[in-house]
């Protein structure tokens, strides 16, 4: 296999990324022939224990695609398989085996679903040219797999071949690969084919954390090199200048987060908080303080309506996003989390250490 260095052409920002819809509904009802609007109240619900697998899920960025797009399978690394696992009733549907030609022992680092039968998958292994003795280990490797058959679909893809690139960072809102080399950003989406380069001159070190907005009109940047702030950065892409900083970690950000209406910011902290704030304000709306350690994770519920966290002390907790209320600590895992994510219908909630998978299902409580 010949390894070629990664590079697309450019396209328009605004091409990037998709648009979150959010739909309202209000009760009316009818009393004594007059017509006149009820507040109904809300149904209570609680999460409860729902799958458990030896496995992980991405630990480096967000797990939330390792969900299917209609909600009923995730797909969890287990050693050199991919395991299928049914979220309705959490048994194992399928156990996949990605084989490449000419690559061994291969370590897969996540597996997300592009559509309902086919994954991204981002992994390494050992490449070994024909007569050429001892093998060596491959850059990171970017493929898709076809569920049905479990066979390579098209062509296996080097990542950052020519070197100097930051870690890839699979972005699930957008469904884009994104990468960091000297001031500039490269994305590449993988299921058209289609990617392009953003620009940022004053970002002049590299950011080892961020993210985008899901309509690609701000960019997110922590943990930046030779940067003493803990604070976040603020980019406004049209303009590419910094234009703000999400103020008063105490701790270095270890996640960031957009909501999908794009309202609302999250992040994760390693001084034990998780801190919502307000979107393009960029002030704070609340603090959620409860973890005893420091927060790996955290995300919200597809309607904006409630964050999971995921943290060092074992626990993955449910917040309340209006009011910043704990609704549910789950201790299953008892094992540090690294990351947390909602299936798309936000019925289930799944959470990932080193090498353990739990499930969680929300059901209406008695």
């Amino acid at each position: 296999m010949a390894c070629k260095d990664f590079r697309i052409p450019h396209l328009p920002h605004a091409t990037y990324f998709l648009a979150a819809l959010c739909l309202c509904v209000s009760a009316v009802g009818v009393l004594r022939a007059q017509i006149e609007t009820v507040e109904s109240t809300p149904p209570s619900y609680v999460w409860i224990s729902h799958g458990r697998l030896e496995g992980h899920l991405a630990l480096r960025y967000s797990p939330a695609a390792a969900f299917s797009p209609d909600s009923t399978t995730l797909a969890v690394i287990v050693g050199d398989k991919i395991v299928l696992l049914d979220v309705a009733n959490g048994g194992v549907r399928k156990a996949l085996r990605p084989r490449l030609e000419g690559i061994t022992e291969i370590e897969m680092q996540s597996a997300s679903f592009l559509t309902p039968t086919r994954l991204f998958i981002l992994g390494s292994g050992m490449f070994r040219a024909q007569g050429k003795g001892e093998g060596r280990s491959t850059p990171t490797l970017a493929f898709q797999w076809d569920t049905e058959p479990d066979t390579l679909f098209g062509k296996i893809n080097v990542v950052g071949v020519s070197g100097g690139y930051g870690p890839p960072r699979y972005l699930p809102q957008s469904g884009h690969l994104a990468m960091f080399k000297e001031s500039h950003f490269d994305l590449w989406h993988p299921a058209s084919g289609r990617g392009g380069r953003i620009e940022i001159p004053a970002l002049t070190q590299r950011p080892n954390l961020f993210e985008f907005s899901p309509d690609g009109q701000w960019l997110l940047l922590a943990q930046i090199e030779l940067d003493s702030s803990r604070d976040p950065a603020v980019v406004l892409l049209k303009e590419k200048r910094f234009v703000d900083s999400l103020r008063g970690h105490e701790g270095v950000v270890q996640s960031l987060a957009f909501s999908r209406d794009m309202r609302r910011v999250l992040t994760a902290c390693e001084d034990g908080k998780v801190r919502v704030w307000s979107a393009p304000e960029w002030k704070l709306l609340h603090t959620l303080a409860g973890h005893q350690g420091p927060v790996h994770w955290a995300e919200f519920s597809p309607d904006g309506a409630r964050v999971v966290s995921g943290g060092q002390d074992g626990t993955v907790r449910i917040w309340s996003t209006e009011d910043g209320r704990l609704v549910q600590t789950l201790e299953d895992l008892r094992a540090p989390v690294r990351t947390v994510a909602f299936a798309s219908n936000g019925e289930y909630v799944a959470a990932s250490a080193d090498n353990l998978v739990l499930v969680w299902r929300r059901v209406r409580a008695e």
